[in-house]
């Protein structure tokens, strides 16, 4: 396991890039649009930049992980030499469906190929491919290069091969990984998102505020992160989508998502991508500020 392709060079993407090629395999990064891939080689460049300040990484390995990583906008360029593809495309069914459909016509029959998704089925994913034995889940959590966790989502098909290669390949890259089974939201986003919403419910009620909420689960339930905040960090978009798919898949209306965060993702209030979310990041700065909305008169 060598070769590396990863698609898509966004938050995600790059930061799985980076880890790989810092791990000394080679890596090919592919995007549709090239101005994508010139960012994501900027980011990767600027975080191993950072680790030779901090002294986690020394010069010579930051030029060895920019020596092992090279783009292209060619997915059948990026993919045919590739022993295992991790794509990282947009958190859609449809636009996932078309890379792997993609992938496995282009890819030699051996190449694995895995998916960095949150929440989409493994299973639906790898019914689109005629390789349903080798597609597998491999999520990632942000920041990539920081946080040490991998949940390898097994579809119904993955082979017990294919789980214990992609198990031994996140060791390799520094990751500590679990393998669970594909059900709604995996592990990780079951426990998480409830937990989210609820606390969106809790403010939306009235219950209590923006900072009394996140400051009681980081001082009572030694959270490094207050829901909310984690929230912002995550995309309140994206909460929103995962908790659709909870809300569709189990059939439970304890995962219906609250009302505020449907409002506040119509209304583009997104969290930290969009500078607004249930606090204020349009003045910058380390210091958190609750959204004007959410202040208490």
């Amino acid at each position: 396991m060598k070769n590396i392709a990863v698609v898509g060079a966004g938050t995600m993407g790059n930061g799985i890039a980076h880890i790989f090629a810092q791990s000394g395999f080679k890596v090919v990064l592919t995007d549709i649009a090239e101005p994508m891939l010139e960012k994501a080689l900027a980011n990767i460049e600027q975080n191993l930049t950072r680790q030779v300040a901090k002294g986690v990484l020394e010069e010579e390995g930051k030029l060895q992980a920019l020596a092992n990583l090279t783009t292209t906008t060619s997915l059948e360029k990026a993919t045919a030499q590739a022993h295992i593809v991790i794509e990282a495309a947009s958190e859609n069914f449809d636009i996932k469906a078309q890379i792997f459909k993609q992938l496995d016509q282009i890819c030699p029959p051996e190449t694995i190929l895995a998916t960095n998704t949150s929440s989409i089925s493994i299973t639906k994913i790898a019914a689109v491919t005629q390789r349903p034995d080798k597609v597998i889940g491999m999520h990632f959590f942000n920041p990539v290069p920081v946080m040490k966790l991998v949940e390898v989502i097994n579809g119904y098909a993955t082979s017990a091969e294919t789980t214990q290669t992609v198990l031994e390949l996140s060791a390799k890259v520094g990751k500590i990984a679990t393998s669970v089974n594909d059900y709604p939201g995996f592990v990780a986003n079951r426990v998480l998102m409830p937990m989210i919403n609820e606390a969106i419910y809790a403010l939306y009620e009235g219950v209590g505020g923006v900072e009394e909420i996140d400051t009681v689960m980081k001082l009572g339930m030694a959270h490094p992160m207050g829901p909310l905040q984690l929230a912002d960090f995550v995309g309140l978009d994206i909460c929103l989508n995962i908790l659709r798919v909870l809300h569709e898949g189990l059939g439970n209306p304890k995962y219906a998502p609250c009302p505020l965060l449907v409002n506040m993702v119509e209304a583009g209030h997104k969290g930290i991508k969009t500078g607004m979310g249930f606090y204020d990041y349009s003045l910058g700065g380390k210091n958190l500020v609750v959204a004007a909305r959410f202040k208490k008169a």
